[in-house]
């Protein structure tokens, strides 16, 4: 079956899902803001480069236009709220829903600043959604629960009207997602009405998570699928030709929207026509059976004659988090990037992940991968475990080490 590749994206209706126990009735995709503003670090509007607001404002009405009506941005990402603030005042203030995301601090009263700041530069009087932004270690995590903590004062925010619902987002380990959906009773309000988490094809370990906030009726956004998901804006030779008749953002999307209990995909829509692909994607979800299966089928092959297993993560589970492994090597990412390469060239996308080891802090845990040659391989033997790969796991990690390894990379909010 060949689907249409050639659709007007203004055509397919917008599918829409509950967003938990928030009732807002949430576009299956959302307007990310992490790939149209100007640049990474933050900067006073006249200092905006020619075009880039320009094309910023044409990505939110080409968004709003297809029925993405959700904007998601952070006080983070560059200049993002600020460029935000020009445009979002003029659009229906009860057709939009906005989100905005605040690091947590150690000093919940700087928090609260960074939140008032934030709202002044979206110029808006309140945010629908608001999230505490990466909740990613035990650190981050007490910073946001710990009684007159970054979350009470979130509660508080709420009952001056600044804010709807609060959530979080993360980039840390299972561990870590569980113990902040667990946070408070939902019944009373106190605790987490969403969560923003990476879950797609290529990564799937998150799903005991989002099966809590599902039983907790939490909203469940997931992260830049079709970016962090594995560059497929830009997919290897290899990944286009084993997803065919479908376009990786379109497989990867599918895949996604099969799953019920994700509400919505964040878009990270550089351009307007980033989301042509993904309207593609919507036209084509009551084929997704059907169309799906024949390419899983071709990408679990291809993985297994290259790298031994069906999926990249295979031969990661069950491996201890960095901080248990000699060296704090982060067995887990560096063999799921390391299978990635071998397995489907995702070689661009695994040099960018593998080599913000070492230099993104909670953000991506973990050391410089060269610390390897540091280690014993008996050592990574015997901190492998019970995995049935534990012998395997000394040459596995040198052969990531050397495909993937080279220049460091830091995170795009800290100028990399």
């Amino acid at each position: 079956m060949t689907p249409q590749t050639t659709i007007d994206p203004t055509t397919v209706p917008m599918q829409r899902r509950r967003f938990g126990r928030t009732g807002l009735d949430m576009p299956v995709f959302s307007c990310g803001g992490m790939r149209y503003q100007d640049g990474w670090k933050d900067k006073p509007l006249g200092e905006i480069a020619d075009g880039f607001q320009d094309n910023l404002e044409a990505t939110i009405h080409r968004a709003v236009e297809l029925g993405i009506n959700h904007i998601e941005t952070a006080r983070g990402y560059g200049p993002s709220e600020r460029q935000l603030g020009l445009v979002l005042p003029k659009l229906p203030r009860d057709k939009i829903i906005v989100q905005t995301k605040v690091c947590p601090e150690e000093d919940p009263e700087v928090f609260r600043q960074n939140f008032h700041e934030s709202l002044e530069r979206l110029q808006l009087d309140h945010v629908d959604l608001f999230g505490l932004h990466g909740i990613n270690d035990a650190k981050t995590l007490d910073w946001a629960v710990r009684p007159g903590g970054c979350f009470d004062v979130a509660q508080e925010l709420r009952r001056e009207g600044k804010l709807r619902f609060i959530g979080f987002s993360t980039h840390g380990p299972l561990d870590v997602i569980l113990k902040a959906i667990r946070h408070g009773e939902p019944k009373t309000g106190k605790g987490f009405d969403y969560v923003n988490l990476h879950w797609y094809y290529i990564f799937q370990r998150n799903q005991p998570a989002i099966d809590e906030a599902i039983r907790r009726d939490m909203g469940v956004f997931i992260i830049s699928p079709s970016d962090k998901g594995g560059m497929l804006y830009k997919p290897p030779a290899k990944l286009v030709e084993l997803c065919k008749p479908l376009h990786p953002i379109v497989f990867n999307d599918l895949f996604c929207l099969m799953n019920p209990k994700l509400h919505t995909l964040s878009v990270g829509a550089a351009r307007p026509s980033d989301f042509d692909l993904h309207m593609q994607a919507l036209s084509l979800l009551d084929q997704a059976e059907e169309l799906l299966g024949p390419v899983e089928d071709r990408l679990s092959k291809a993985m297994k004659r290259a790298a031994g297993v069906a999926h990249p993560e295979d031969t990661a589970r069950g491996m201890p988090d960095s901080g248990q492994v000699p060296g704090e090597l982060n067995l887990e990412i560096m063999l799921w990037l390391r299978n990635l390469t071998v397995g489907w060239d995702m070689l661009d996308y695994g040099k960018m992940r593998f080599n913000l080891l070492g230099n993104a802090e909670h953000w991506f845990p973990g050391s410089k991968p060269e610390v390897l040659d540091d280690v014993e391989p008996a050592d990574l033997v015997k901190a492998a475990g019970d995995s049935p790969f534990a012998e395997k796991v000394p040459a596995l990690l040198r052969e990531a080490v050397d495909l993937l390894g080279g220049a460091e990379v830091k995170r795009l909010s800290e100028g990399g």
